[in-house]
């Protein structure tokens, strides 16, 4: 099947180091040349993107309804990152037919090392460590977590939470998970529940992993009521996205001792600002949204974007699509 695809350049705007950069201009041949019987247009400006998607089949790139209105071809769109700002889906797109896919899975790697680095250090009482080094203190009582004997809660088990899983399982942890979606356990975990029974199973958790996309149902959901059931030794961890954890109630928690620690790669409000109250709190960490980071990124946005592309010429199903109602 022949068909045209229309590359806009706001696809590189979450460039790694001008990595996205450099893809967007190598694409057209790569897809050229992977691709029997496609058509490729680069826009480079919204002009050109208002001119080009009228006969666009398919889109990479982010559509707002203005442009979105004037696409009458359009029966695809890649999304150019794993989880988009929710403005994404606005309500033309869901309510149309065109199929939505995105780039979940090539993270996996990179933020289930980031969150294993975080794991380990709040098992060694390294946090506390860190701390003391800054005063100068030689005090040798932080408590430790034996990890045989820990659990692991971890809330969205696809394919970050499923790495994430076999990696603490590696480690001795007890895995139990929630997903809306996955309906066997993947390796590593012990137990798989639906999300309404994540209030049953926090108080069982050394550990509290969350990596949940945004959806109209997960923001604000870890919330005080949610910190109030988990153990007053156990730790939380969020590298899903910001909207799902209030921040104050965090801060909250920490500083009552309702939760032992807490560590965070996303944010409610990004940059966190200076004058929050969090960035002071007792036993966090913070990163400034870094766990995806790592090597081999444009690769692997190149093959999700080629395979699909390989797929749409042959009318095959496609891989990654999205739930366009809930965002994931």
């Amino acid at each position: 099947m022949t068909f045209k695809i229309l590359l806009l350049k706001d696809a590189s705007s979450k460039s790694v180091s001008g990595s996205m950069n450099e893809l967007m201009d190598q694409l057209p041949r790569l897809l050229r040349d992977a691709v029997p019987g496609i058509s490729v247009d680069t826009a480079n400006n919204e002009a050109e993107a208002a001119e080009l998607i009228v006969a666009a089949d398919a889109v990479y790139g982010t559509v707002p309804p203005d442009l979105f209105a004037l696409a009458d071809n359009l029966r695809w769109m890649q999304c150019p990152f794993a989880g988009p700002d929710p403005s994404f889906y606005h309500q033309a797109l869901a309510d149309s037919d065109v199929v939505v896919t995105n780039m979940r899975g090539v993270y996996s790697d990179h933020i289930g090392a980031h969150v294993m680095a975080w794991l380990l250090s709040f098992s060694r009482g390294m946090h506390i460590y860190r701390d003391r080094q800054s005063q100068q203190l030689w005090q040798a009582d932080a408590p430790t977590v034996y990890l045989p004997e820990a659990t692991a809660l971890i809330v969205g088990v696809g394919g970050i939470g499923g790495e994430i899983a076999r990696l603490c399982a590696a480690f001795g942890i007890t895995v139990i998970a929630t997903d809306p979606r996955v309906e066997e356990a993947p390796a590593g975990v012990s137990e798989l529940h639906p999300p309404d029974a994540l209030d049953d199973l926090l108080p069982r958790a050394d550990f509290v992993v969350v990596t949940a996309p945004e959806t109209p149902a997960t923001r604000g959901f870890f919330n005080q009521q949610r910190f109030a059931r988990m153990k007053s030794t156990g730790f939380f961890i969020n590298i899903g996205r910001g909207a799902t954890v209030v921040l104050d109630d965090l801060d909250d928690a920490l500083r009552q001792g309702v939760i032992a620690g807490a560590a965070l790669d996303v944010f409610q409000i990004e940059p966190l600002p200076k004058e929050h109250d969090l960035w002071t709190a007792p036993n966090m960490l913070i990163t400034p949204h870094t766990a995806t980071h790592g090597p081999h990124l444009p690769a692997r946005w190149r093959d999700v974007l080629l395979e699909n592309c390989r797929l749409f010429s042959v009318d095959a199903p496609l891989e990654n699509v999205v739930d366009k109602q809930n965002w994931f």
